[in-house]
Order: C-alpha cells, then sequence, then structure tokens
C-alpha cells in the first residue's frame, strides 16, 4: 500500500509576498525533467497524491497550495482583486520554481489551477516547456458564452458557484461559512461526480480542513472575483496584441462535466496557442486526476514524453 505522499516533504516558500506552501520530492532533481502540478477549487495540492505516485519516477513533481488555499497564504483581497489574479498567482509559482533551481519546466493544472497555467504560459513563456490543462475552457469564452439565453440558463445552473462567490464581500463568505462542510461536501459531489468515493480518505479530510475557515472561504472568493474582473481585463488585452501559448498543450476534460455538455474545448484552446494542440475526452466528472488517475498519469506520460 502506498504511503500518503511517500517520497515527498513539505516546504514553505517566500515569494512574491506571501508564503506558498508546497510539497517537493525529498531527494535531489538530478536529471529529473521538473513538472509542477497546481491544483482548482475547493482542493489542495492533496489532488495530485497518485498522479504524483504514478509519475514521481520520471519527473521531479512540485506540488504546491496555490495563494488563497490549502496551508498557502491567505491574504484579504484588494479592491480590484489584483493580489488574486491569475497573474499575480502565476508569478507566485515562477518564483517558487526559480527557488527550486527550476528555471523552465512541464506545467499542468486543474480547474483553478488550469486557469493560473494558462496565465503563467503566457506571461512566463520561456518557462514552460509544455503545458496540459485539465477540464476547463478559456475564462473569458465561458463568460462571453452567457451572452446566449439558453447557454446561459444550463451554465448558471451548473456553475452557480461563479455568479455566487464574485458577489461582494462579505455575502457568500458569510452564506458558505453558515455551513462550509456542507457547501464542500456538496460540490465535490457535483459536476458530473458521482458521490465522494473517488476521493482518498487522507485527502477529504484535507479538504475539509483546509477549506472550513474564514480566510479560505475568502481566498476561494477573492479567486472568482479576480477571473470575473482583472483576469477578463488581463485576457482581452492579450488578445488584442494577438499573445498565444507558445508551448504543445494537452486538453482533457470530463464526458459527465460541463465543459464537456457546454463547450468545445479542443477548439477554443487550438485558436489560444501557437503549439499544437491535442485533446481528448475522459469518462469521468469535473475532478479527473482523483476520479481516474491512473489515466491522467498516463495522458501525461504519453504527452510530455
Amino acid at each position: 500500500m502506498t504511503i500518503w505522499f511517500e517520497g515527498f516533504e513539505t516546504r514553505r516558500f517566500d515569494v512574491n509576498g506571501v508564503q506558498i506552501h508546497a510539497r517537493v520530492p525529498a531527494t535531489p532533481r538530478d536529471h529529473k525533467p521538473a513538472l509542477l502540478l497546481l491544483h482548482g477549487f475547493p482542493q489542495t495540492h492533496a489532488l495530485w497524491q497518485r498522479v504524483a505516485q504514478a509519475l514521481k519516477h520520471d519527473y521531479w513533481i512540485v506540488l504546491p497550495d496555490l495563494r488563497g488555499y490549502g496551508d498557502s497564504s491567505k491574504p484579504a483581497g484588494l479592491p480590484d482583486h489584483a493580489n488574486y489574479s491569475k497573474r499575480t498567482l502565476a508569478q507566485d509559482m515562477v518564483d517558487v520554481m526559480d527557488l527550486l533551481g527550476c528555471p523552465q519546466f512541464f506545467l499542468c493544472g486543474h480547474d483553478r489551477g488550469a486557469r493560473v497555467a494558462a496565465r503563467l504560459a503566457l506571461d512566463h513563456a520561456e518557462k514552460v516547456q509544455k503545458l496540459c490543462l485539465i477540464d476547463i475552457a478559456p475564462t473569458l469564452d465561458m463568460y462571453d458564452g452567457t451572452g446566449m439565453a439558453q447557454h446561459y440558463k444550463e451554465f448558471a445552473r451548473a456553475y452557480y458557484h461563479w455568479f455566487h462567490l464574485i458577489q461582494p464581500w462579505p455575502l457568500p463568505e458569510k452564506m458558505i461559512g453558515g455551513c462550509a462542510q456542507d457547501y464542500l461536501h456538496a460540490t465535490l459531489g457535483g459536476w458530473g461526480s458521482t458521490g465522494l468515493g473517488y476521493i482518498e480518505p487522507q485527502a477529504f479530510a484535507e479538504y475539509e480542513r483546509c477549506f472550513c475557515t474564514p480566510e479560505a472561504i475568502h481566498g476561494a472568493c477573492e479567486d472568482y472575483r479576480a477571473s470575473a474582473g482583472i483576469d477578463l481585463e488581463h485576457d482581452r488585452a492579450s488578445r488584442e496584441h494577438g499573445d498565444k501559448i507558445a508551448c504543445d498543450m494537452l486538453v482533457l476534460w470530463g464526458a459527465r462535466g460541463v465543459v464537456h455538455r457546454l463547450f468545445k474545448p479542443l477548439e477554443l484552446w487550438q485558436a489560444r496557442c501557437a503549439g499544437t494542440v491535442s485533446g481528448q475526452v475522459l469518462p469521468a466528472g469535473h475532478f479527473i486526476p482523483e476520479e481516474l488517475p491512473a489515466e491522467t498519469a498516463a495522458a501525461l506520460r504519453t504527452f510530455l514524453r
């Protein structure tokens, strides 16, 4: 039986005005290529435990908690939410990798982590050798798609949190905080998931410990507030300048998820990337790395090779 995060140790990094908590290999990097894995809402780096165990012999894997999540810093949001913009969170990750002596690395993100990864690949093209995004379409395209009446109805019902979490402080924080554990369980069991049995017990305990605090709930809300405001400004500016992700990209999404039902992720990301974009739909809901860890690891290994 695999020991929880066997072969990894915990570290804290002072970067970009915050502390980032991460697991990193307990042994030196040597010749292995570096792989940075980014989690999403409402989770932590624990999302990747089984994927990391499958890939740790081939890659030097770094598993951080994003700003606002897990055991990383959760600063109060600024009026324009810039300290939770994907540009800022991407800079956190670049700084961590620089401190670890990884000037270039492979990059994979799920959910919010995939949005950070996409911005990182745009802002720091020289850093990212290959990019994998899991179960997202571009943020700007997803918000723009709400202009279609029927699409909006389906999208708003499935991703109501995109519109709830962005409401001004402190309304969503207080509403979620009133029953945080139930909210967490409902979220992890939604978006095409078939219950909560796909989550490892240790990970489930970590999600409960890390999410059910006022600071973490605020951090998550600020993440979404940034996506509905300053992140869209950054995305529009990038498109106006003709900026595209330079490296090759792999896109994975779940057959039971909202992205598959309402968007065309492969086509949308092909339009945003100057490299080769490949992808596949997997028989899962939204939380693919935990529902299908072996398949996720296999897809990454094939792509990164």
